[in-house]
């Protein structure tokens, strides 16, 4: 497999966000998130381990009960099991990682 350049997979929408599917095995599955302000993916309960890596903007993070504040660098990790759902405040780019 070669390897990939975020940058080069980077996609907005005005209307929704765009998954943009890096990398999927029946395991593990590897979406470039790109979000404008306003959108959001509704928390939903997750099957899997999901890792997800705030390379640029600002969110809100729904973990469980908990809200946290997304920001550029941060990595959150979604026990399986948890529900998890993401709004975005400031164009954001997440790499998001599904394990299970």
């Amino acid at each position: 497999m070669e390897p990939i350049y975020l940058e080069d997979k980077i996609k907005f929408n005005k209307e929704h966000f765009i998954p943009n599917i890096l990398y999927a095995s029946p395991k593990v599955k590897m979406p470039l998130i790109c979000m404008e302000p306003g959108q959001e993916i509704p928390p939903h309960g997750g099957q899997s381990v999901g890792i997800f890596y705030v390379k640029e903007g600002k969110g809100v993070f729904t973990l469980g009960d908990k809200k946290i504040d997304m920001k550029k660098d941060m990595v959150i990790i979604a026990p399986e099991g948890t529900l998890r759902g993401m709004q975005c405040v400031e164009r954001m780019i997440v790499l998001a990682i599904s394990i299970g």
